[in-house]
């Protein structure tokens, strides 16, 4: 069975992370991603995070012919008036240097007392079929920023981020269970219902035998 389902990321930790998180709705090897099918990078020139699903998604769909899937997502830091937003992964300039990135904000929140650290996760995920239907649906984890790095795992600002509620950032949490809280686990959760159907409608229908008698 050729894949049903494309990843508009070139991002390789993203993509096992929601190969993962949409285990349930399509089988991993049923996923592909843009880098496996040489799809170039989607500017992504929206000012929210829902416009940047949207425009990555609809891109990939037209190009490829596929079912597309894609998200936008980013830390919001309550001091920065939201910040960095659909800025995240840029905010030190430079696309995806997750470290500089890091790196800038800490310095930027150096003086930020831990009451006043709060900050946000927020996710869009977007689902774009060839046929035009889309649907989009949002995801939020709250929690606060640490003053420095923790933890080897996941990537961005995970290793600065802990959850409420939680005593680890999620750099230090297992994969199954940042995916069961994080924002991009919740919007792609709430988009799986979707997905299904749209698999569904795609799928080609059984064909009946009949009589010319």
């Amino acid at each position: 069975m050729s894949a049903r389902i494309i990843l508009a990321t070139h991002n390789e930790a993203k993509v096992k992370e929601l190969r993962t998180i949409l285990a349930e709705v399509v089988p991993a090897h049923h996923v592909v991603s843009a880098r496996d099918r040489a799809v170039p990078d989607v500017k992504e020139t929206g000012l929210t995070f829902a416009e940047n699903a949207l425009l990555k998604a609809r891109a990939v769909a037209q190009h490829t012919g596929l079912i597309a899937l894609a998200d936008d997502s980013g830390l919001s830091v309550d001091v920065l008036g939201g910040a960095p937003g659909v800025f995240s992964a840029r905010w030190a300039g430079g696309h995806g240097d997750d470290q500089a990135n890091l790196e800038l904000l800490l310095a930027q929140l150096a003086d930020v007392t831990p009451a006043h650290r709060g900050a946000a996760f927020v996710a869009a995920a977007a689902l774009v079929t060839p046929q035009g239907w889309e649907v989009v649906e949002h995801g939020r984890l709250g929690g606060v920023l640490l003053t420095a790095p923790r933890g080897q795992g996941g990537f961005g600002y995970d290793p600065i981020f802990q959850p409420e509620g939680y005593e680890l950032s999620t750099a230090e949490m297992a994969p199954e269970e940042k995916n069961a809280i994080s924002h991009r686990g919740i919007a792609f959760r709430a988009l799986a219902p979707h997905v299904r159907e749209a698999l569904r409608t795609a799928a080609p229908q059984p064909r009946t035998s009949g009589s010319d008698q």
